[in-house]
This record gives C-alpha cells, structure tokens and sequence, in this order.
C-alpha cells in the first residue's frame, strides 16, 4: 500500500513539473541578464520587473484590462444565475434551448465574431464600433458557455423546487428565498465559473485586437508590441498576469467562503432545516 502511494505521489509530482516547467522557464527568462548559449541564466536581475511596473503604459492597460473583465463577468453572472433560477424552477422545458443558445459562441471563431460585429455596429443607429462598451458586449458572448455551464451544475446539486418551497412555507418571498437559500447553496459553483470566465477573458486576443486595437490598449495589445522590442520583458508581462490572476482567484475564492460561512452556517449540514423569516 505504501508503494502505491508512493508511486502515485511520484505521478503526481512529475505531472505537476510537466505543467509547471514552461512558468518556470519563463520566469527564469524574465529575471535572466543573458540566456543564450547555456543550460540556466548566467546572471539573474529584476530590472525587467522594475521597468514594467515603472511603465505608465503597463498600470494603464492592466486597469482597462481589470475594467473590461470584471464588467463583463458581473453582467453575465447576474443574468444567467436569475435566467437559470427562472428557467429550472418555472421554464424547465425551455432549459435545452437555453443550453443550445448559450453555446453558439463554440461554434463561432473569434475572427468571423470580431468581423460581423465590426459590420453591424459600424454604422446606423447601432454604430459603437471601436469603444470599449462593443468589446464589453463581446466579452458577455463570449463567456456564456463557461458561466452557464458552472451555475447549472451547481443548481443540480441543490433540489431547487423544495429549497424554494421550505422557504416560502418559513414565510419568505422567492427574492428573499432566492438571495437567502439558493444562492449560497449555489455560490462556489458562481465564483468558479467567474474566476475560469475572468481567467478566459484576460487572455483574449482576437476579439481586443479587432474590435478595439490600439485605440484601447490592454494587456494583451501591450504584451503584444513588448514581444518586438524585449523577450525578457514580455516574459516579466506574462508571470505578472499569472501572479494577478491567481491573486485575485484566492481573494475571490476566500471572500466567497467566508461569505457563506459567516452568514449560513445554519445551511450546513442541514439540507432543508432553514431560518424562520417570519
């Protein structure tokens, strides 16, 4: 038994070393002085680093980039956990053409998406081609499958139908029912489909590129023109976006925790013993 778990845990490690070496290089490449001819660095500064964050255009861009993310996560989560309430308590048959819906952006690539956006708000009384609210706009499509998919597996752990009635019968009304019961029931499903849809978006390339361009610079049109001038600097971009958005993934993951551990511990362990609201 204990070979075995040892042999597993060797797996286990080599696995991780396997996805891990390419951040590792990278990160090697980005405090190297000169990396050319040898197996490591011959010298190691964080001048690079120090350039970056000194770099007014950098901060710039990494705030249009949290602006955009976080504006078009937060719309879509709130319109498709209500829309997916809505739809599996009342509309359960309408539930497959919503799931065929929200997984048309699979089956549209980014350059004929970016294209036929570009075609119809270019003019007209729709005309917003070029403005950050378009790539807003894009960024809520593009997102649809993976918030849909995370909030929906969460609502089919829960019995939603007797959650809401145990609620209403205790005296609360399906908002309160809804904001009280189901969503904490639901929320770690919510902040992972956030997170994995935030991480999506803040690599996105295709859409930023050719709907908004130079004209609203990101992160990744920033990284992008890096890459012609320095590698080890656009390697010091890509471990400062991992290092953010795994930041921000523990913050967010911790504030969801102590969020339902501090206001419905009543919750756990007790699948349909609720408060009274009366």
């Amino acid at each position: 038994m204990k070979e075995k778990k040892a042999l597993h845990r060797f797996a286990i490690a080599l696995m991780f070393l396997y996805l891990f070496m390419p951040l590792i290089a990278t990160f090697l490449y980005s405090i190297a002085t000169d990396w050319y001819d040898t197996v490591l660095p011959k010298g190691l500064t964080f001048s690079w680093y120090v350039k970056l964050f000194q770099d007014v255009r950098f901060v710039a861009a990494l705030g249009r980039t949290l602006f955009v993310c976080s504006v078009a996560v937060g719309l879509n989560i709130a319109v498709m956990v209500v829309s997916l309430f809505i739809v599996s308590l009342y509309l359960p048959k309408l539930e497959r053409f919503l799931q065929a819906f929200v997984m048309l952006p699979y089956a549209i690539p980014g350059v004929i998406g970016a294209v036929g956006l570009i075609k119809v708000y270019s003019s007209g009384p729709l005309a917003i081609s070029g403005t950050v609210w378009l790539l807003i706009g894009a960024y809520f499509v593009v997102i649809l499958p993976y918030t849909y998919q995370g909030t929906r597996n969460s609502m089919r752990t829960v019995d939603l139908p007797q959650l809401v009635s145990a609620a209403e019968l205790l005296g609360a009304t399906k908002p309160k029912a809804f904001f009280k019961v189901v969503l904490p029931n639901i929320l770690p499903g919510v902040m992972v489909s956030a997170l994995l849809s935030f991480s999506v978006l803040f690599g996105e390339f295709v859409l930023t590129n050719l709907l908004v361009g130079g004209y609203y610079e990101t992160v990744q049109i920033y990284l992008m023109r890096r890459m012609r001038e320095s590698g080890h600097l656009s390697s010091a971009v890509v471990i400062s976006y991992y290092l953010f958005v795994f930041c921000l993934s523990w913050i967010a993951l911790k504030l969801g925790q102590n969020f339902k551990n501090g206001n419905f511990d009543n919750l756990r362990g007790k699948k349909y013993e609720l408060p009274h609201y009366r």
